[in-house]
């Protein structure tokens, strides 16, 4: 699969968990993908100090972002 198809996939997953997280009044970024198994995001807003971020992150994000792209297999919350 292309680097650019697997991106806009990761990014289509991204986009169906968005509205989730802005519900709550965070947000999500993509900042890369590496080796076409890891993503990289940035969590925004409310999600940086929310005490369940890496439980969003694992059962929430990972699990979608796996569901639009299998062969994904870490998706990590960069802080910036």
């Amino acid at each position: 699969m292309s680097e650019e198809i697997l991106k806009k996939k990761v990014q289509d997953a991204l986009d169906e968990i968005r509205p989730f997280l802005q519900s709550d009044g965070g947000d999500i970024s993509l900042l890369s993908i590496e080796d076409g198994k890891t993503v990289k995001v940035k969590l925004m807003g409310a999600c940086v100090s929310c005490s369940v971020n890496q439980m969003t992150l694992k059962s929430g994000v990972e699990m979608t972002i796996k569901k639009h792209a299998p062969q994904i297999e870490n998706v990590i919350n960069i802080e910036v």
